[in-house]
This record gives structure tokens, sequence and C-alpha cells, in this order.
């Protein structure tokens, strides 16, 4: 057999599917990153409780407005007011017991009672809008406004949940038949020490443009790609690069 049909018996039984699978991608914790605001109306910073880097838990109050002081007096003076309805309640309600009182006397007592509770549950609610909390564990990742600033449109701050970190790779639309669940992938980046692995965790569900820029000038920008979410192995290593770009390949 001579060399040139060694070549062509080489190219003829090289499997179709042999090729490697490789895009950009960005670093981002579970969920993306949370963009917290305050009320729909103007709101300006009384008190920052937290800063950039720290970690918080679901819940827990991480800045007040400079109403709170104002709505907190609000609810103290809806407490008393119910406090005083319900001793007033109770006096008349004795008093029918002995005959002493008529049926409207009571039935307005209770009335003022129930106006009473209903006020305080408003001044509550408004006085809850004062502050702002963390709706999950997570930790801080970027402070927007800071005492005496107010809120715009970038709101507050910007949370993570870094304990969990994902690459987000921008497949295109040709290639995504060949990612499959549970596929282990490598992120590169000259920002990162040394490369991250981990495996494809979901597969989107939606083609879209790709966000993420590609530097080369000769790079399509207008390709129609799915997200592929890989669940990071040390998500240590990248909890403080959320949004960097990376170029990921994936394995067989």
């Amino acid at each position: 057999m001579n060399c040139a049909m060694m070549l062509l018996v080489v190219l003829v039984t090289a499997p179709a599917n042999a090729r490697d699978i490789s895009s950009l991608g960005r670093i981002e914790p579970y969920n993306g990153v949370y963009q917290l605001s305050g009320p729909s109306e103007i709101a300006v910073v009384s008190r920052l409780l937290v800063d950039e880097g720290a970690q918080v838990e679901a819940g827990q109050v991480l800045a007040r407005l400079d109403t709170y002081g104002v709505l907190k007096a609000e609810v103290e003076r809806a407490q008393i007011g119910l406090d005083h309805a319900k001793r007033v309640l109770t006096r008349q309600e004795a008093l029918k017991k002995s005959s002493f009182q008529s049926e409207a006397a009571l039935d307005e007592a209770q009335r003022d009672v129930e106006l009473g509770r209903a006020e305080l549950v408003a001044a509550k609610a408004k006085l809850e809008r004062a502050s702002i909390s963390a709706p999950v564990d997570g930790q801080v990742l970027t402070v927007h406004a800071r005492e005496g600033e107010r809120i715009g449109e970038m709101g507050l701050l910007e949370l993570g949940q870094t304990d969990r970190m994902y690459v987000v790779a921008e497949v295109y639309e040709t290639d995504i038949g060949e990612v499959a669940q549970g596929q282990r992938a490598v992120a590169t980046s000259p920002a990162l020490a040394q490369p991250v692995s981990g495996h494809v965790e979901r597969i989107g569900k939606v083609i879209g443009k790709n966000d993420v820029l590609d530097l080369d000038p000769v790079a399509r920008m207008d390709s129609r790609v799915v997200e592929v979410f890989i669940l990071l192995d040390e998500p240590a290593a990248v909890a403080d690069l959320t949004n960097l770009q990376v170029d990921v390949e994936f394995g067989e």
C-alpha cells in the first residue's frame, strides 16, 4: 500500500465529531448578581451597615434610609393608640356586663381597636420600606450609594451568592449539539493563576446574541449563541472575579 492510499484510509476512518468545542464566557455567582434598590420614590441612605466584601445572611439589614426615624416614630404612635383602644374596649366590655353601657358604645370601642390594628400594620409596612435587607445569603460585591447619597439607577449595592460560582459560556448555536449536561469544561484567563474547571450543570433554552465581547477584530460579534452554565469545582478561586471574561474549552 503506497502513502497516498494510507492517507486516504486515515481520512475516511477519522470520526466525524472529533472536534474541540470552545467559546467565550464570563464568571458569575449562582443566580447571577442581585442589584438591590430602595423604594420606588426618592431614597437617601442614612446608614450603610455593610461594606464591599462583607458576607451577609438572608434578611440581614444592609442599610437604612433617611425616612427611618420618622417612620419608626409613627409605628410607636400607632402602638400607643392601639394599646389605649384595647384598654377602652376592656372597660366597655365590663360595663356592658353590668348593664351600665349601651351596645353602641361597645361597638365603637371594638371599631377603634380594629382601626388601631390596621394603622399599626400600615405603619410597620412603611417602616420596613425604610430598610434594605439581603434577599439571600451572599457577599457584597459593589456598593453604589453610601451614607448621605441618593440611591440612583444602579441601586444601593450588588450582592452575589459566591459560595457557588459559575462560568456562563456562550456556545455557538452550531456547536451546542456537542455539549451535554455533566460534561467537563476548563476556563482560562490571564487574570487566573491557573485554569478553573467544572461540569455543565445546565444548558439554556433560548438562542440569543452574544454578550461577551471578543477582542479579535474578525470575530463574529452578532453570533447566535446558547448560554451554558458550568458549576466550578473551586468557587473560592474566582469568588472575587465576577464578570471576568474567560476562554472555555469543553472536554469529551
